[in-house]
């Protein structure tokens, strides 16, 4: 696609014609604004177009809007082919984005090295190696950076070291008013109260967690069935209640749905309930990475159940 500005007024065009073909994104503007929180676009709901190359990094913010009728985005830094510090490539990412009307809110981090490991020498290069999309989040004007905190060993030293390399990073972030974030993404940070603890003991302003609805399978060695199932889930429900004091973003992830378009693994009305009781009014994430539908079709699906659970409980 590599869709430019050149293409701009043109794709706007397409944009109202996609939405006359799916009623179920017309409801936007005085609807939306009547939920207690903002829908965004998770990047990694399109993973097997952009692996595929059928799109490009690039091309997701006008995909979003375009296709999705959403404003505001979540990079993934996996598909970015380490263009972190590519200074071109940033500045094109950024007027595509401009261009469409596009909010860049949050960047996902993976693959830069342990925050959490247990040698202090492997935790100093990862966050050396986070700093560069602490700059790149800056520049692309996304204020919130996920990032993964994990290690080995007993989870109280785990916990500790992944403490001691959040702080250092979101000290690092801070005069960029950049929150760095941290996601329940298996192993022990499944495990709210661990990963509660994790953000206490970092003990600064700019951190908090990124809650994501389906990742509560907290994994170990052995955590994890021959049939693909998990020995050990934490209660998603009473997992997200735990995390709500710290939660600054959250993902709405989806697999499967059921004839009446609600999610087969989570229970939204009764998630979203806990969300707004806790208090939090920013951007939930549409993130679908299930197997049974196109990522197209799950990720308006993903919409429409955010749209008809938060019409419901706001």
């Amino acid at each position: 696609m590599s869709l430019n500005r050149r293409n701009f007024l043109q794709q706007m065009g397409g944009l109202t014609a996609g939405l006359a073909l799916a009623p179920e994104l017309l409801w936007t503007g005085t609807a939306d604004k009547k939920m207690f929180f903002k829908i965004s676009l998770a990047e990694w709901s399109l993973h097997k177009a952009i692996f595929s190359k059928k799109m490009s990094n690039l091309d997701f913010p006008l995909v979003a809007k375009r296709d999705f009728g959403l404003d505001t985005v979540e990079y993934v830094s996996v598909f970015f082919e380490d263009k972190q510090k590519d200074k071109n490539y940033l500045k094109e990412l950024l007027m595509r984005s401009k261009d469409n009307g596009v909010n860049n809110h949050l960047m996902m981090v993976d693959g830069m090295g342990d925050l959490g490991a247990p040698d202090k020498k492997d935790r100093q290069q990862a966050l050396e190696n986070h700093k560069h999309w602490v700059d790149a989040s800056k520049y692309l004007g996304c204020k919130l950076m996920r990032v993964n905190v994990s290690g080995l060993g007993k989870p109280e030293d785990m916990q500790k070291a992944g403490a001691e390399g959040l702080s250092q990073l979101a000290e690092f972030a801070k005069p960029m008013k950049v929150h760095v974030l941290v996601e329940n993404h298996g192993g022990m940070s499944s495990d709210a109260s661990w990963l509660n603890g994790v953000v206490k003991q970092a003990d600064t302003k700019n951190t908090g967690i990124l809650a994501d609805f389906d990742n509560f399978c907290v994994m170990s060695e052995s955590g994890i069935a021959a049939d693909g199932k998990c020995k050990n889930e934490y209660n998603r429900y009473k997992g997200m209640t735990e995390m709500m004091p710290y939660v600054k973003g959250i993902s709405a992830k989806t697999h499967y749905f059921n004839e009446k378009g609600d999610c087969v693994e989570t229970d939204f009305y009764k998630m979203l309930k806990i969300i707004k009781d806790g208090g939090y009014r920013g951007y939930i994430s549409a993130e679908f990475e299930g197997p049974n539908l196109t990522e197209e079709e799950g990720i308006k699906k993903t919409i429409a159940l955010l749209r008809k659970a938060g019409a419901q409980v706001s």
